[in-house]
């Protein structure tokens, strides 16, 4: 066995040994196990089957880091990514008039763009004209978006005529249960424990279990059926076959998801190989180069897999750092991440008790960890300020991503021309900006 591992992942080349690549990929699939519970709580407001969308999650975590193990040797665990999914169930299916199933269809469509765009090596294109101002404050907007959902599902803030939103009832034990829940997810944080969100989901069902507020519904079962899910995708309907829907409104959803992922993906591999020294910040040479990309190609395929299946878009998790910082170097670390996946398949029954506002203080606090982001926004320079904070304040104020996606390219674009500094702007960050305008031209 040790011949085997040894020649598929190289790991006396990498400096590991099939132990320490147990332990990272142990630790990474801790770090990031609790979408098995969040995915299908936020995909089931889109009236998805909840144990299919568990199943799913389960798969396509699995399939995805199979083939980052296997396509690219990295240590980086995927699973479907949060705030994708949110956008999905909340604005692409709640806001937008989307059903499930188109929704699906545009995560197909985005994933053949997003995969085309990576070997045509348009990718690098795009990234390269996204100013680092407006890439911040996309992730901390996605954030403040989680946020709020995070805060709704707990009953932190409830609905008011008045003023919008307003403080829920913190004398019910829902929002009670949920601060605390985030509360001790942040100090397992503070003391490093592994699994701080897991533990802290679970710890808020055992919570509600023990007052009453949800039914034990045992432990371990056959996983429910994939059926209700499984190649449900209605890529037709989602190119503007469906009715009331139209060409322009899926280009603006596949242009969400496309950006989306590619930052969040691309940004996420690079920061992880940069901190296992698989990738220099500078001079990386030509196998490296080739190395990272296969890593794209996998990041792009898992997406297609994902949406077959039934699930939002998968992407590389941020939370694999801390696979390597255990000493994860190669695929070996995925695959670890992938079995262990399939291995939670069974716990569907402890997946179905969880309740929202027990996966609520994930969301927060993944939430905050989002916003360490706009750390990196320029903000002495106001063409670069005005628009990060108009792009990060309106996701959670208009309920939409693709909202704030769009203010903040058409008006980065608008500001660096009134400026007399149109040249500064990439021609990515053009194009960008006019399809958004033409997306509202045409709504």
């Amino acid at each position: 066995m040790s011949r085997v591992l040894e020649s598929l992942f190289k790991l006396r080349a990498h400096g590991s040994d099939p132990r320490t690549e147990l332990v990272a990929g142990l630790t990474t699939f801790l770090t990031m196990s609790y979408i098995v519970f969040v995915n299908p709580s936020i995909l089931a407001t889109a009236g998805m089957d909840g144990g299919a969308v568990f199943v799913a999650t389960c798969l396509a975590a699995a399939i995805g880091s199979l083939v980052m193990a296997f396509a690219a040797n990295y240590p980086v665990g995927m699973a479907p990514g949060m705030g994708l999914n949110a956008f999905f169930a909340f604005t692409v299916v709640g806001a937008m008039g989307y059903s499930w199933q188109q929704a699906l269809g545009a995560v197909f469509v985005s994933g053949v763009a997003f995969l085309l765009l990576s070997a045509s090596g348009a990718r690098a294109w795009l990234i390269a004209g996204i100013p680092p101002s407006l890439r911040a404050a996309i992730t901390a907007g996605i954030g403040l978006f989680l946020a709020i959902i995070a805060l709704q599902k707990a009953e932190v803030i409830v609905g008011n005529p008045d003023t919008l939103v307003a403080l829920g009832d913190l004398r019910t034990p829902e929002p009670l249960l949920a601060l605390c829940g985030f509360l001790l997810i942040a100090a397992l944080e503070i003391r490093r424990v592994r699994g701080a969100i897991l533990i802290g989901i679970l710890a808020v069902t055992a919570a509600a279990l023990l007052l009453g507020l949800v039914q034990y519904r045992g432990l371990l079962a056959v996983p429910p059926s994939l059926a209700p899910t499984f190649l449900q995708l209605d890529v037709a309907g989602a190119l503007g076959g469906g009715e009331s829907l139209s060409l322009d409104a899926m280009l603006h959803v596949v242009i969400v998801f496309v950006l989306v992922e590619v930052f969040d993906a691309t940004g996420t591999l690079m920061g992880v190989a940069r901190r296992a020294g698989l990738l220099p910040a500078h001079d990386a040479t030509p196998a490296q180069q080739k190395r990272f990309g296969r890593a794209l190609f996998a990041d792009s395929s898992a997406i297609l897999a994902g949406s077959l299946l039934g699930t939002s878009s998968t992407t590389a998790y941020i939370e694999s750092a801390s696979g390597v910082q255990a000493g994860g170097r190669t695929g070996l670390t995925a695959l670890v991440v992938a079995l262990l996946f399939l291995l939670a398949l069974p716990f569907s029954p402890l997946a179905a008790m969880v309740p929202a506002y027990a996966v609520a203080p994930a969301l927060l606090f993944v939430a905050g960890l989002m916003l360490r982001d706009l750390g990196d926004v320029h903000w002495d320079d106001l063409t670069e300020a005005v628009p990060a904070a108009l792009c990060t304040l309106a996701m959670p104020f208009t309920y939409s991503i693709a909202n704030g996606l769009a203010f903040g390219f058409i008006a980065y674009v608008a500001l660096k021309a009134c400026a007399g500094r149109a040249r500064e702007v990439h021609p990515a960050a053009w194009l960008v900006a006019a399809l958004f305008v033409l997306r509202f031209a045409l709504a």
